[in-house]
């Protein structure tokens, strides 16, 4: 169950150096690039190239600010996919940033951070539901921070039980979960296996941290379709310290390509 040799990888995450508080990146993961080097976007470009990631997304927060994902997205189509973060407080204001933002930067999906938005929506908030109709509008797939959040914040709003409402209400909206869901995975499984739109990203963990019952669902005919790399490179988790646990991941032969490019893909229509 060794990783298969020359299979793209699209990363489901990636943040650029200098777009965190350091403190913040230093306290929930102990590594990451703690000084912001003098091109961000050089910098993660040469991280890829050198681990054989082919794509990522990237989150554009602030639009028009000119941030380093904006500028990436520019410059290397290629390489780039962009998601737009949204507050939902922000009503129809962020409604239209996301028509705004398809048309400058193409993006192909929405994040939104439910527990660390000020204040705090969860994610079945009826707040949230216009961006949720937006989505199905256009096209786009949701990518909701879900779990324990790691900052020292009421999880409540990122409870994964709130996602069978919203999936319910809004059976065409796709959905991937995102950083872990952690400790409801067995609740974010059988909802997967429920709606036919949900899935779940590995962001913010290394292999060797994947919940047993996330490899295990992703091993199955049922979860082989729903299960995407994603990492945290490069605020937070380093290339380094994921790829080198990746091949002790006990992945079927199979799942591999899934797991690491075609699920993501066929996610965002890219297939």
């Amino acid at each position: 169950m060794a990783v298969p040799q020359n299979i793209p990888i699209f990363d489901g995450l990636v943040i650029f150096p200098g777009s965190l508080d350091k403190s913040s990146v230093k306290y929930l993961y102990g590594e990451g690039v703690s000084d912001k080097p003098q091109d961000p976007v050089d910098y993660v470009l040469r991280g890829m190239d050198k681990f054989g990631v082919r794509r990522a997304l990237v989150d554009i927060v602030g639009l028009g600010a000119g941030s380093a994902a904006e500028r990436a997205v520019r410059a290397h189509p290629d390489r780039f996919v962009a998601l737009l973060c949204v507050d939902p407080n922000e009503g129809m204001k962020a409604v239209r940033q996301i028509d705004e933002a398809i048309d400058e930067h193409g993006i192909v999906g929405v994040s939104t951070t439910p527990a660390i938005t000020v204040p705090q929506v969860p994610i079945n908030s009826k707040k949230a539901y216009p961006i949720y109709s937006k989505c199905i509008e256009r096209n786009l797939a949701l990518f909701p921070l879900t779990g324990v959040p790691g900052p020292q914040v009421p999880f409540y709003p990122q409870k994964v039980e709130h996602l069978d409402e919203v999936c319910s209400f809004f059976p065409e909206l796709k959905i991937v979960m995102r950083h872990g869901g952690v400790p409801w995975t067995d609740l974010a499984i059988k909802l997967m296996v429920k709606y036919p739109n949900l899935y779940y990203s590995t962001t913010a963990y290394t292999p060797r941290h994947y919940p047993q019952d996330i490899v295990d669902f992703a091993n199955s005919s049922r979860g082989m379709y729903k299960i995407i790399y994603g990492g945290h490179f490069a605020m937070g988790l380093t290339y380094e310290k994921i790829f080198s646990e990746m091949p002790d991941l006990p992945l079927k032969d199979e799942v591999w390509p899934l797991f690491l490019h075609k699920n993501l893909e066929k996610v965002l229509g890219l297939d």
